[in-house]
């Protein structure tokens, strides 16, 4: 009886199994996952030898057909079998000096409730019979394994669309380093999205779409860029200053263009409560799927060339001004009207690339001073007590000959992870981390202090960390950027994105991504002392400087 019965649960889960009706997403997804593996995988496929966005514009009609798990299955099996024999080399030896870093790893789908055994075995024998690669990993290196073939696809066409998607997905799946750290996991990401590109109604929709997965990447290099097409009519205008958002109001901080400025009365210090009738906190809520940042402050950075910006000539603006609310109905214009001072001679102040402060304290500007000026600069600066090193700005490749300076000992700042090509998706540790300084008896010997805040950036953070090493060094400022590594640029026909490629943390490990350069000491600018004309951040280092507190 026992017997039967037993035969009788095994017949009816195959039954089951064979019968059960999948959504198109669930097939979709799992269909993703499986050309994105055999892509970077199948050593025929990984070798260039088929035309593999072909391919899965060919067998998308059979999965659409397959009803049940069982004729799922099988459609997949099919594909990979008509690929040809995979050549057993298994067991792939692993390098004696290689660390994995595997936060980012995961092929446990393989076996996948939609899957048959069969095919899951398939799948793992690829894996460890899988592609080896005799290409390094460098800065050009080409994730998309010919990113030409997407340069110009057709979007208004579904199955471009799904293409362009699979393509995207499985790059961030195998080659993000940080993908360990997204608030939302990327399967997640790409069930929500592929129902989305399937009923795209055209190619803006789909561009949209696309935006808003990138943004998913918590990474504050990615950008989405949609080029205007050429029978484009849409218009940019633009506010005649620049601003900072604090306490969910946008505060001005510089004028671009004078002219436009005092015709409607802009100074710096002003307050913007509304554009267009839509509050400043609003609008931060509605834009956070559309603008990729790892950390708040970077968010709401980037969020401001956005709302300074407009596809309208008339724009109504709020100010909050000696606490009463007015509205100014204004005309914003193009880029070069508005942003007028930089076109104008003598119009901006040219900043001095560095300089001694009252007090024996120097001052360095690392968004301005270049590697040629720095000997000058260790002249003028050498005897100072201390100096400031004011990396609110994006710092021209000066770590090396800088930290030269300030270092008595070379010593090692940051260490990488970098993608595995012969294993994608595993990530590994270099065997030895970037260093700084050189034995160097002359050093300085002051206090040094880096001013930095969310527009310290990726190089400007890992010049931060750079200058931690000598040891006499004071952070002052705000939560950094987060975004620590290289930006790889992917470029098609009508737009443009960007993802960070290899992962940078401290010599002993310690995460950089998202979380940015902690201060030693924290200090955010007020609305009152932008008003009053201050720089609070560096007052605040000045302080330090003279107390130690």
């Amino acid at each position: 009886m026992k017997k039967i019965t037993l035969l009788l649960l095994v017949v009816l889960s195959q039954t089951i199994f064979g019968n059960t009706k999948i959504s198109e997403t669930e097939k979709l997804t799992a269909t993703c996952k499986v050309w994105g593996f055999l892509k970077y995988y199948h050593p025929k496929v990984a070798n260039g030898e088929f035309n593999w966005d072909q391919q899965l514009i060919d067998v998308l009609p059979k999965i659409e057909k397959a009803q049940t798990k069982e004729e799922f299955s099988l459609v997949l099996e099919n594909w990979i079998d008509n690929l040809g024999p995979v050549k057993e080399i298994a067991p792939i030896v692993q390098p004696k000096d290689v660390e994995y870093f595997d936060e980012n790893f995961d092929l446990s789908w393989f076996n996948n409730k939609l899957f048959s055994k069969k095919l899951s075995k398939k799948l793992k024998f690829i894996e460890d019979n899988r592609f080896q690669s005799n290409e390094e990993f460098e800065m050009g290196f080409d994730a998309l394994k010919n990113v030409k073939n997407y340069f110009d696809l057709d979007y208004n066409n579904k199955s471009s669309r799904i293409v362009m998607l699979f393509a995207y997905w499985n790059l961030i799946e195998y080659y993000f380093p940080y993908k360990y750290v997204m608030d939302q996991k990327w399967d997640l990401s790409l069930e929500q999205t592929l129902p989305l590109v399937i009923d795209a109604k055209n190619e803006s929709d789909f561009y949209i779409i696309m935006r808003k997965l990138s943004s998913k990447l918590n990474d504050g290099h990615v950008e989405f860029y949609i080029y205007p097409s050429p029978s484009s009519s849409e218009i940019r205008r633009y506010f005649p200053a620049d601003g900072k958002i604090i306490n969910e109001k946008m505060v001005v901080t510089a004028i671009l263009g004078d002219s436009l400025a005092q015709a409607d009365d802009i100074k710096i210090g002003d307050v913007i409560t509304k554009i267009n009738d839509k509050t400043i906190r609003e609008i931060i809520l509605e834009n956070r799927d559309l603008i990729s940042a790892s950390n708040e402050p970077k968010y709401l950075d980037k969020l401001v060339e956005k709302i300074l910006l407009s596809n309208s000539d008339t724009v109504k603006v709020e100010f909050l001004k000696d606490d009463k609310y007015i509205t100014k109905t204004m005309t914003w214009y193009n880029y070069h009207d508005s942003h007028r001072n930089e076109f104008k001679k003598g119009a901006i102040k040219k900043k001095e690339k560095f300089k001694l402060l009252d007090n024996n304290i120097g001052y360095v500007d690392m968004g301005v001073i270049k590697d040629r000026h720095v000997p000058d600069m260790i002249e003028a600066l050498k005897s100072t007590k201390a100096i400031v090193f004011d990396m609110r700005n994006y710092p021209k490749e000066t770590y090396e000959s800088i930290s030269n300076f300030l270092n008595p000992h070379a010593k090692e700042f940051c260490i990488y992870t970098m993608p595995c090509l012969n294993y994608p998706g595993r990530y590994v540790w270099t065997t030895e981390g970037r260093k700084a300084g050189f034995e160097n008896k002359d050093n300085y010997k002051g206090k040094v202090i880096v001013l930095l805040n969310e527009k310290s950036i990726s190089q400007s953070e890992w010049t931060a960390m750079c200058f931690q090493t000598a040891g006499n060094t004071t952070i002052i400022g705000s939560q950094t950027a987060g975004t620590d590594g290289n930006a790889i640029d992917i470029d098609f026909k009508k737009f443009h994105t960007r993802y960070t490629g290899i992962g940078v943390y401290y010599p002993d490990r310690r995460e950089t991504q998202r979380i940015g350069i902690v201060p030693d000491i924290e200090v955010k600018p007020t609305i009152k002392g932008i008003q009053a004309g201050k720089d609070e951040v560096l007052e605040r280092a000045l302080v330090f400087i003279e107390t130690g507190k």
